[in-house]
């Protein structure tokens, strides 16, 4: 071996040395998926899908960890994303509450915002019911009958974006809702029993029932296409277009290469024919928004949400 040769080598292995050793590359070790949520509704069975689609792409455990929330809102889960490393290894399935809301109603692990989107990718179908032979069809009969008679709303809390936006409607639309109450079930058998006259649900609790109700308005971004003919709130009322949504999040030091490997399994695995076939089935609007749309639509989201909340003050 001549001299050039062996300083060559020797160079080379100084600057291996230097540099240490070589970054692994993302992902090498089981992947969390947190939903806020118990299992079983939409997020959760998308989450499922995404998560068995990045095991498959990448050859690492994937997998979703349910942690609810119950009343206080899906706050415990948000935590453990907030709180675990900026790896990409603990992603977050969340509603708008954790982005939009955690920060700033005092939980010190969500202050400052903590979160940045991946993607959102469902829309929950929401949806204003009533039973068939209610007199009235549509938003704008309701609020002429409610000016004169008692009217009761039932929903599924009031922090929830459908029941702020449905008390907001009713605030501009002229009229007051006669009682509203929370249940923990809003089926067809909540409108057949009187429990209430118009329930704030997801279309889904309503399908065995769907030709003996009728659905007066969507509570989404874009009609459902279970029922074509029923309009949008931001067809009925431009100011009020907001829509209780799902994405995936990461805290906001993930580096970039991470996040593109989530997004890349995630899009993928919403617009493949299982996903869509849930989309059908229950009426949700599954989809991809890349990460810039998914900012722009939470800081549009925030502006709507104060402007609710003006409205029910």
């Amino acid at each position: 071996m001549n001299t050039k040769s062996i300083l060559a080598g020797a160079v080379a292995l100084t600057a291996a040395a230097l540099a240490g050793p070589a970054l692994a590359e993302y992902p090498e070790k089981p992947v969390s998926f947190i939903v806020p949520w118990p299992p079983g509704d939409l997020e959760d069975v998308l989450t499922r899908m995404i998560a068995e689609d990045f095991q498959a792409e990448y050859g690492v455990s994937a997998a979703v960890v349910n942690k609810p929330g119950g009343g206080g809102g899906p706050f415990p889960g948000a935590i453990d994303v907030a709180t675990a490393p900026a790896d990409g290894y603990t992603i977050g399935s969340f509603v708008p509450a954790v982005p939009v809301i955690g920060h700033e109603i005092g939980i010190d692990e969500l202050t400052p915002a903590k979160f940045d989107p991946i993607g959102i990718f469902l829309t929950y179908p929401f949806v204003i019911a009533t039973s068939m032979d209610a007199p009235y069809s549509s938003m704008e009969e309701l609020a002429a009958y409610a000016k004169e008679n008692d009217v009761a709303l039932g929903h599924f809390g009031d922090v929830l974006t459908p029941t702020q936006v449905t008390k907001a409607y009713a605030i501009n639309a002229g009229f007051g809702w006669g009682s509203d109450a929370a249940f923990d079930a809003l089926d067809c058998n909540t409108l057949a029993s009187g429990d209430a006259d118009v329930i704030n649900t997801t279309l889904q609790l309503i399908l065995p029932c769907l030709d003996s109700v009728k659905v007066l308005m969507a509570v989404t971004d874009e009609r459902i296409s279970l029922i074509p003919d029923v309009p949008t709130i931001g067809e009925l009322d431009e100011s009020l277009n907001i829509a209780l949504w799902n994405g995936l999040f990461v805290t906001k030091d993930t580096p970039a290469d991470v996040r593109e490997k989530i997004a890349a399994v995630a899009s993928k695995t919403v617009m493949s024919e299982r996903a869509q076939a849930v989309a059908k089935e229950t009426g949700a609007l599954v989809y991809w928004m890349d990460a810039d749309a998914s900012a722009a639509r939470i800081a549009a989201d925030q502006e709507t949400g104060a402007r609710i909340g003006k409205i029910l003050e």
